[in-house]
């Protein structure tokens, strides 16, 4: 049986022979000898499946996010002749990232109160929902048009998406050793890679088994966008039972449940540590009733200890920090990902003829698969290979530093590269991609989930990666209309060129979380003398 799914399928089991194993102390030496099981523990399986168990969750987000690049404009032609107004593929394209704001939130704060596993589950259903009812809606004779029902869908699936974000970067972060825990939350993240450039495939492998019908009747791609949708509904499917089966996070049962016994018992099933050694019934029912936090340990979590948490300048500037920064970051990700098609119509990419359907829209889906092979999906991997050695922050500030200047050559040569070279243009825009993600798109991500303490770490994550999608709605609602503008693509870039500096500035803020224990790093321990001359 495999201990990771497994290992909470029976919460108050008797199965474990606690009468064969050596009693541990309740209190503070069984939190400790815990804590040094999860820090130090070698990368291994257990640590494999709860990046498989998370990074499938975050490919189907990817997925269900971007595929709209390329759904906008197939509802165009079947909908609209080709000449959907800039309004409606603004809601479209807004729609799930707003959904995606309310849920960081409300499951950043949920993950807090009622515990990581609880409401794993519930944003995946949601997701489910969301996109089986996107890829059926239809207009209706009088009423709400496809746009609206396919919104209010997205809306919905965003909110599932959203709930990923904190929940799935928490669970990896305190599973996680605190030498492996970078490259554990930046490969979950790699998914989101996989999953956008999966969305370019679909659509093209979808265009091409209906090229014959599209070529006969151009309407007949009102059956692509619907499969491109509802294809994500597959991984998430896939994912639902074995997120059920995921224990809580011992740091959980430990810091907010207050249950050192049940902590033990659940870390031993997982790693089968000795660290992780079973507690006694009778210390496991003691342990149980004693709901008052061991001396010296965190206080319970409360709206009065959040205010005190986050009102010294010492806690508050870090989730400013991971906030700002995040916010920075997505008003040019999601505002260059999400318009992508938009770019490579404005450069001159592909079909110059865009009223020949299926030869528009695969050239738009060659040209996003393009894209995502060579920038997005390396970007994410260097990331996973570097992140524990060259640390979070340097990461970042090299990120959007590098970005700061591609976007400033591509705003100041946009007329002369766009008329002379459309090749050097992607190879720009790809390279802009490729430092997105090795850089602040996957640290934006990991540092939100290690800097917090435990009772507040979903929520800090949820407001941060909340502050982001701010920037992401910021972006995908003026995006559109200020590209339709004269010159508008290029003044677009110099802005985000401001945008990445800002970013840069912002990175100040955020600490280096490499190679300390989550315990250190919200102050709860003392940081490693040997850490403290290893980042001097």
């Amino acid at each position: 049986m495999d201990p990771l799914i497994h290992s909470n399928a029976n919460r108050d089991y008797q199965s474990v022979e606690t009468s064969a194993l050596a009693p541990l102390p309740v209190g503070e030496q069984a939190k400790e000898q815990i804590l040094n099981t999860l820090d130090n523990r070698k990368f291994s399986t257990y640590h494999v499946k709860a990046i498989l168990v998370s990074g499938v969750g975050f490919f189907t987000d990817a997925y269900d996010l971007f595929i709209i690049n390329m759904v906008v404009p197939m509802i165009g032609y079947a909908y609209y002749n080709g000449h959907m107004s800039v309004l409606d593929q603004t809601l479209l394209k807004g729609s799930a990232v707003i959904g995606t704001f309310i849920g960081q939130i409300l499951f950043g704060i949920l993950g807090d109160v009622f515990g990581r596993k609880k409401v794993y589950g519930i944003s995946l259903l949601l997701m489910i929902i969301g996109a089986l009812s996107s890829c059926v809606s239809a207009s209706t004779v009088r009423g709400v048009g496809v746009v609206g029902f396919v919104c209010f869908w997205r809306l919905t699936l965003g909110v599932g998406i959203g709930g990923d974000y904190p929940l799935s970067a928490v669970i990896t972060s305190e599973y996680a050793s605190k030498h492996s825990r970078g490259r554990m939350i930046a490969a979950v993240f790699s998914f989101q890679g996989f999953g956008n450039l999966f969305a370019a495939i679909v659509s093209l492998v979808v265009l091409l088994c209906f090229k014959g019908a599209i070529r006969a009747d151009p309407l007949n791609v009102d059956y692509v966008w619907r499969i491109c949708l509802g294809l994500g509904i597959v991984p998430a499917v896939i994912t639902v039972y074995f997120r059920a089966q995921l224990p809580e996070t011992p740091r959980f049962v430990m810091d907010v449940e207050r249950n050192v016994a049940q902590a033990s018992i659940d870390v031993r099933a997982v790693t089968g540590s000795a660290g992780g050694a079973a507690v006694h019934e009778d210390q496991q029912q003691q342990q149980q009733q004693n709901n008052e936090p061991q001396q010296g340990g965190p206080p319970k979590p409360s709206w009065s200890d959040f205010r005190a948490h986050f009102g010294k300048w010492e806690n508050f500037k870090v989730i400013f920090g991971t906030a700002s920064c995040w916010f920075l970051l997505d008003i040019a990700f999601y505002g260059l990902n999400l318009n992508q098609s938009i770019i490579l119509d404005k450069i001159g990419w592909g079909a110059k003829d865009t009223s020949d359907v299926y030869d528009h829209l695969f050239a738009l889906a060659v040209g996003n698969a393009i894209v995502n092979i060579l920038g997005n999906v390396p970007g994410y991997w260097f990331t996973v290979a570097f992140v524990d050695k060259m640390g979070r922050r340097k990461i970042q500030f090299m990120g959007f530093a590098i970005l700061t200047i591609v976007f400033v050559i591509l705003a100041s040569g946009y007329q002369q590269i766009r008329d002379n070279s459309v090749w050097l243009f992607i190879a720009l825009y790809c390279i802009a991609q490729f430092f997105f993600n090795f850089g602040p798109n996957a640290t934006t991500f990991i540092v939100p989930g290690e800097v917090f303490p435990t009772r507040y770490r979903s929520t800090g994550h949820g407001i941060s990666a909340a502050s982001g999608k701010l920037g992401a709605i910021i972006a995908s609602y003026g995006f559109g209309p200020i590209a339709d503008m004269k010159n508008g693509v290029r003044n677009l870039i110099a802005a985000l060129a401001v945008v990445m500096l800002l970013g840069f500035l912002c990175t100040i803020l955020i600490p280096e979380t490499k190679g300390a224990s989550l315990e250190e790093l919200n102050g709860e321990k003392p940081i490693d003398s040997r850490r403290r001359r290893d980042d001097a």
